[in-house]
Order: C-alpha cells, then sequence, then structure tokens
C-alpha cells in the first residue's frame, strides 16, 4: 500500500468542508478549521479553484461554494450506483456480523419488496428470499418506510387501500395502533416488529437515505423468536443503525459531524 500524499489529502480536506453548514467558506474560515498556514491554504484554494472544483461567490469573491467538477464527479458516482448491489454487499457483511438473516427492501404504495438479502448460516434461521413482497405494515422495514413518509401521503395511502390485512393475530391491522408504532419508529430511527408477519421471527429495521437525504429503503436484521431477548434486541438495534448508515453513505449520503 502507497503512502498518502499530503498536499492532496489537505485538499480533499478542503472539499469535505463544504459539505457542512452553508457550504460556503473564506481562506480565513478554511485556515481556522483545518489548522493550517495560511499561504497553504491559499495555494490549495487556488489550484481547486482553477479547476473548477471551487468558485468564488459572484457577491462575495472572497468566499467559496464547490464547483461545477465536484458536482460532475458526484453525478458520475450517482450515474454507478446501484441500490441492489450496494445493499447486497452491506446485507452480506451485516449477516456475517450477527450470523442472522438481513434484507434490504423498498415501498411500494403499502407494500415492502424486498431487493436483497443475505442468509442466516444458522441451523434455525428465517427463510425468504429477494424479490418477495409483503404488507408494508406487517414488517420492520415497511414500519420504517411507513414513518418516513409525510403524514398526508400517508393517510392517502392508507384511505386508498381499506381495511389492513393481518397476517398473524399480532399484525397491526388496526390504523391507530398502526399510527402509534410508526410514530414511535419515526422517534427512535429504528421499528421493531414482533411475529407479525411471521409467528416464528422478531425483526428490527433502520432508514436508508441517499444523497439528498430522502429514505429510499429500509435495512433489516430477522431472527426466530427463541433468540430474539431483549438485551439481543439492542445490539440488533444498533447493528442496523450501522448496517442503514453505511449503506446510505455508499448511496451518497453525508453524516452531518462537526469537526472538532
Amino acid at each position: 500500500m502507497g503512502r498518502l500524499v499530503p498536499a492532496v489529502t489537505r485538499a480533499l480536506d478542503i472539499l469535505e468542508l463544504f459539505l457542512e453548514g452553508d457550504g460556503t467558506l473564506s481562506a480565513p474560515e478554511i485556515t481556522r478549521r483545518l489548522r493550517l498556514p495560511r499561504t497553504t491554504v491559499h495555494e490549495l484554494v487556488t489550484t481547486l479553484a482553477a479547476r473548477n472544483f471551487l468558485v468564488p461567490l459572484p457577491e462575495q469573491p472572497t468566499r467559496y461554494r464547490l464547483g461545477v467538477r465536484a458536482y460532475q464527479l458526484g453525478s458520475r458516482y450517482a450515474e454507478q450506483m446501484d441500490l441492489a448491489s450496494e445493499g447486497q454487499s452491506v446485507a452480506r457483511a451485516v449477516a456475517e456480523e450477527c450470523e442472522e438473516t438481513v434484507h434490504v427492501a423498498v415501498l411500494e404504495e403499502l407494500d415492502v419488496i424486498y431487493i436483497a438479502k443475505a442468509d442466516s448460516t444458522r441451523t434455525v434461521r428465517m427463510v425468504s428470499a429477494a424479490g418477495r413482497r409483503l404488507p408494508a405494515h406487517c414488517t420492520a422495514v415497511g414500519k420504517m418506510l411507513l414513518a418516513s413518509l409525510p403524514p398526508d401521503e400517508l393517510e392517502a395511502r392508507l384511505a386508498e387501500a381499506g381495511p389492513l390485512r393481518a397476517m398473524t393475530p399480532y399484525s397491526l391491522a388496526e390504523p391507530e395502533a398502526l399510527r402509534g408504532a410508526l410514530l414511535e419508529a419515526a422517534e427512535r430511527g429504528v421499528a421493531v416488529e414482533w411475529q407479525e408477519s411471521n409467528r416464528d421471527v422478531g425483526c428490527v429495521a433502520a432508514p436508508v437515505r441517499d444523497a439528498a437525504g430522502r429514505v429510499v429503503a429500509a435495512l433489516s436484521v430477522s431472527v426466530p423468536v427463541v433468540r430474539f431477548a431483549r438485551e439481543r434486541r439492542v445490539e440488533l438495534e444498533a447493528l442496523v443503525r450501522r448496517g442503514a448508515g453505511e449503506l446510505s453513505e455508499r448511496l451518497g449520503h453525508t453524516r452531518r459531524e462537526r469537526r472538532m
């Protein structure tokens, strides 16, 4: 493995700063935040601007924003991104860590469609398949996706669908009970299912976001109820959050973390 080139690293550090705040910065602000010499920042900013990775604001020429070249690179990445293949890769990694079945699903009306799946290696496990369709309200991935809809859109879909179908006695087929579960999922950032689509299975799920921050999918871990004790559920909730976060980053979503 080759060594890192300091000048390139610093240039990339500068570009990444523009992912935060309002997306505009001056050279002194960059100097202060990265703790670099002023001359170094000036040279790097001048170079990035000359290559159209940065452009000065018309009304404030001492401040910069990302230029068209950064947009072109991002667009090319987006063209090459495939939710199903990226989801399969992340699902496989999560499944290897927890030894349980992992799914990635998308929402269609009031159903979920599984677009990626990684099987558990254990003898007792959930049996399913990519491409399968299930009622969203009976699954953790579905509840997470429904919870991410604008309230008026959710109500419109529920009204159009009519009575909700119960897959097991534990399914949330009453709209008020479902709304309560969706509110909890939205507040916690993770949805839980307990024997609602399969009496032998429990499940936890977290949202997957695209570059614009929209929820486009959900990632879940499905576990036989005999292994779904409270302590295990807490562990899996943390794991699906990490897995969904990893897939979101692959789709271009940036976590807004403060630099120290």
